[in-house]
């Protein structure tokens, strides 16, 4: 239970109803545990001597201890929920902050569909948990103590019942709890499996009907969901066994408590009301036990939960600020690659880039073309220190990206992502996402320099007007554009330009290019294209090949000089590339 306990610190600005809450609830069981000797009294010398008064009396007495249990119990459950829901807000607001703090290396090796089980299934898990553990969890061992107490206080005889039902129990009880603990992390694993197709399926719901594949992700779904739902069928069939062992238990323990009671009546040693009052504490001490072991349950299937949490608050950023990490960084822009070899788990094995050499002078455009997976996105990545390089280094302006603070880097570096993520809010929002302070008119001046300005002011609520979730409700040009718009806000001296273009017609990819080219300072450019045309007037054209260099130059000297360059361009020429886009 150790996951568990390290995650205790979330409770203590809470510390006061954590600790109101048990001192209510113990109020509460010391009521419920008068109320058996009061029933005695009233059977024993009320009924047995005809004294109603007694009775009426002894009645009133009961109905006054469960006004102040009932007050005890309520005041314990408002004070477990505050203190639960303080928790557990202030769990998730951590978790959310340390998933922000992540690298992208963190981030690729958990998975969305982990990370969203965690911030909520696991996160309600365990907050529950501590709701129970200041109400159940103390009631019910008090319960079982102070009912075990009393039933020896008011039968010693029939308390040596005790000796035999509660070692059969516990055991029992111990042996389905070591059974059910690992099927609850299997429940907890499977339901990772089945968030990561939700999230899946509802990022990539158009391609999933442009292809006619409802059928199939309708069919894998199932098998994620059925297999969820497997597993916590055996976990709960497992769990069930309690019940039906307790109760065969407590009635087993109720006839001989009637059989032996009734015989020790019979002779005069006892009366009824003891036989009475020891069955009902005999309950309460078996009762107890079952809330006990299902708490127990409830815990471990918590405390898995706790260690998935964990998880991710324990990860260590793979890119974090050194301790003499520099905030103030040179505003030219010159970029240099330094015999760079880059991998993605780190080790330099598998390698993406392979020594790596180039220079971006301040203002230039680089433009980076290559085939798939040769490595054009990964290069860029490394400027912003999204990921470290494996060997070799990175710098700008002569400062090693290693050694510079994430906040000040990335403050001078502006980036329009392959993918143009939007958020919900309206379009200036999305514009000044990265300038939350910035004016109309500079949200303004960098959508007219993305080509963005005419039409969102096309819109009937211009730059107010909605976004839908990732931009639903926006073209894949349009999108890009406020993308772009975003990244120039910014004002920054390196501009990545990730694919950003691509659902952009080559007329306003031109006016984009022609706009940038005027921007005074200008920014030291690295753009990624698939059309050829949309890197002919860069300054200097890398050609990646299978995470190396392949060619380097302006497009005249790759043509003379790159075999590679030039089939691209034929290619692209022949097929009207050039002309239609």
């Amino acid at each position: 239970m150790q996951a568990t306990r390290r995650l205790g610190a979330f409770l203590r600005p809470y510390w006061h109803w954590a600790t109101l809450a048990p001192l209510l609830m113990m109020i509460e069981v010391a009521m419920d545990l008068m109320q058996p000797r009061l029933v005695q009294r009233i059977v024993d010398e009320g009924i047995a001597r005809l004294d109603l008064s007694l009775v009426l009396t002894t009645g009133l007495w009961m109905v006054g201890i469960a006004i102040v249990g009932l007050i005890g119990g309520a005041g314990c459950t408002v004070f477990s929920v505050l203190a639960g829901q303080g928790f557990g807000a202030d769990l998730r607001r951590a978790l959310f902050g340390k998933v922000q703090a992540l690298s992208f290396g963190n981030l690729d090796k958990l998975g969305t569909g982990k990370l969203i089980t965690r911030l909520t299934n696991d996160v309600t898990q365990v907050q529950e948990m501590v709701m129970m553990l200041l109400r159940i969890m103390v009631r019910a061992p008090l319960m079982l103590i102070g009912s075990a107490i009393m039933a020896v206080l008011t039968s010693p005889q029939l308390a040596l019942l005790f000796l035999i039902l509660i070692p059969v129990v516990t055991v029992a009880l111990v042996w389905i709890i070591r059974k059910t603990y690992p099927m609850f992390s299997e429940v907890q694993r499977r339901l990772d499996g089945l968030n990561t197709v939700l999230q899946e399926n509802l990022a990539g719901v158009r391609v999933v009907k442009a292809f006619v594949r409802e059928k199939h992700e309708i069919g894998r779904f199932r098998r994620t969901n059925d297999s969820l739902m497997a597993q916590n069928i055996v976990a709960a069939q497992t769990a069930a066994l309690t019940m039906p062992i307790v109760m065969l238990a407590l009635n087993l323990g109720v006839v001989a408590a009637l059989w032996i009671g009734g015989e020790r009546v019979m002779a005069g040693g006892m009366k009824v009301g003891q036989v009475i009052a020891f069955i009902n504490y005999l309950t309460q001490t078996l009762w107890s036990l079952v809330m006990v072991s299902q708490l127990t349950m409830r815990f471990s299937r918590s405390e898995a939960s706790a260690e998935r949490v964990l998880e991710v608050l324990d990860s260590q950023p793979e890119v974090a600020n050194r301790p003499d990490a520099q905030t103030e960084i040179a505003a030219e822009g010159r970029v240099a690659f330094e015999k760079v070899t880059f991998s993605y788990n780190g080790d330099g094995h598998d390698a993406v880039l392979r020594n790596v050499s180039f220079v971006a002078e301040p203002g230039q455009t680089v433009a980076i073309l290559g085939a798939t997976g040769s490595g054009k996105s990964s290069l860029v990545h490394l400027i912003p220190r999204f990921y470290d390089v494996a060997s070799g280094r990175v710098t700008i302006d002569g400062l090693d990206v290693r050694d510079a603070d994430e906040t000040a880097l990335r403050s001078k570096v502006g980036i329009s992502l392959q993918e143009s993520v939007l958020f919900s809010g309206t379009i200036r929002d999305n514009i000044r996402y990265g300038r939350p302070d910035a004016s109309d008119e500079e949200v303004m001046a960098a959508a007219r320099l993305a080509q963005a300005h005419d039409f969102i002011v096309a819109f009937p609520t211009g730059y107010d007007s909605p976004v839908g979730q990732r931009g639903v409700n926006l073209s894949g040009g349009q999108k890009q554009r406020i993308a772009i718009a975003r990244a120039l806000l910014t004002q920054p001296r390196v501009l990545i330009l990730d694919d950003s273009t691509s659902a952009v017609d080559i007329e306003t990819e031109s006016r984009i290019q022609e706009a940038l080219a005027g921007l005074r300072p200008r920014p030291t450019s690295f753009v990624i294209a698939q059309r050829i045309s949309s890197v002919l007037t860069a300054d200097k054209i890398l050609v990646l090949d299978d995470g190396r260099i392949a060619a380097e130059g302006t497009h005249d000297e790759l043509l003379a000089s790159s075999g590679i360059y030039r089939e691209i361009y034929e290619s692209q020429m022949d097929n009207g590339a050039l002309s239609h886009g």
